[in-house]
């Protein structure tokens, strides 16, 4: 992947291109997904699609103008600090709460895009298109903002609050969550294999510690690596990467620690074992809370990926350490 400041105006006018391309797609699936439920709402995202459509199209006549008619392969996807789309599939019958959200986001992103590349750009037309595009995708935005003010509540929606929390997910929720999942989960196998294998709480603790912080350590890096926040707005790299290694660490910990129980104790095993399989219980229905609540995943499913996920990663530790 490419840093966003490598990136060449041409390199800067062809990932535009293919944004708008795809999130008029992306607005078109949304009016077809609401047109029966919210048929006035779906022709404001017809609206939009339209507008995204316009936009690809004042980005190709300025693209051939300055480097003539073949764009090279590169898209968003291949530049640092661009959250990923929800593929297609995973936007069908979505609340209209849920779109907002989604649709809030891709115009936050396309808006600091434009208005960064704009800075970049030293290219006159180059860089007054940029910024006009900048400015109607914040127009956008707000608009957004606004599409279920009346049709999802009474009360007056304060854009404030709706940044903050956005912002929020975004730096913390869903980094701290990544790591808590991948600590809750991955050490699991590791942490229960050892117990298994030695009956001894003393030296599964220490694989449990070493299995949580290595997991941390290489969590909270790839996190730090994998965004700089120039362009989503998600803040500090190290702040989020800090966030998503301490959680990681923690979710390892929380069922690392009942082996600190004494060896010396009578069945001391089996006590340490019975209270770590409760720490997990909570910590996966735990973690399917977090996911549903922040994260727009239905309940159930976020049970199903997570509960029944962690479930076979402990029935697969304790049965290498069995055998």
């Amino acid at each position: 992947m490419k840093n966003f400041a490598d990136l060449t105006e041409r390199e800067v006018l062809a990932v535009a291109i293919s944004s708008e391309e795809e999130d008029s797609r992306i607005y078109m699936s949304f009016a077809e997904d609401l047109a029966k439920r919210y048929p006035d709402t779906a022709k404001v995202f017809e609206e939009m699609a339209e507008e995204e459509s316009g936009h690809r199209h004042r980005l190709l006549e300025l693209y051939e103008q300055r480097f003539g008619p073949h764009l090279p392969p590169i898209r968003r996807e291949d530049v640092k600090g661009f959250l990923r789309r929800r593929p297609i599939w995973l936007t069908k019958n979505l609340s209209l709460d849920a779109i907002r959200k989604e649709v809030e986001t891709m115009e936050l992103q396309a808006e600091r895009f434009y208005a960064k590349a704009s800075e970049r750009a030293e290219d006159v037309g180059v860089r007054r298109l940029l910024g006009d595009l900048a400015e109607e995708e914040k127009g956008h935005e707000k608009l957004a903002a606004k599409l279920t003010n009346q049709i999802l509540s009474p009360d007056v929606r304060e854009a404030e609050d709706r940044t903050r929390r956005r912002l929020f997910v975004l730096q913390y929720v869903q980094p701290g969550l990544a790591g808590l999942m991948d600590g809750s989960v991955s050490t699991l196998a590791p942490l229960f294999a050892a117990a298994f294998a030695t009956h001894l709480n003393w030296q599964t603790f220490l694989v449990g510690l070493a299995a949580s912080i290595g997991a941390g350590i290489s969590m909270g890096f790839a996190e730090a690596l994998s965004d700089d926040g120039s362009l989503t707005g998600r803040g500090s790299p190290w702040l989020r990467g800090a966030a998503s290694g301490v959680m990681t660490a923690l979710g390892g910990l929380g069922h690392s620690m009942p082996y600190l129980v004494p060896d010396s104790w009578p069945n001391a095993f089996w006590i340490a074992t019975a209270m770590a399989g409760v720490v997990v219980f909570f910590e996966l229905w735990a973690i399917a809370f977090i996911r549903a609540r922040y994260m727009d995943t239905p309940f159930l499913q976020a049970v199903f990926q997570i509960v029944l996920g962690g479930v076979i990663v402990l029935a697969v530790g304790i049965l290498i350490g069995a055998a």
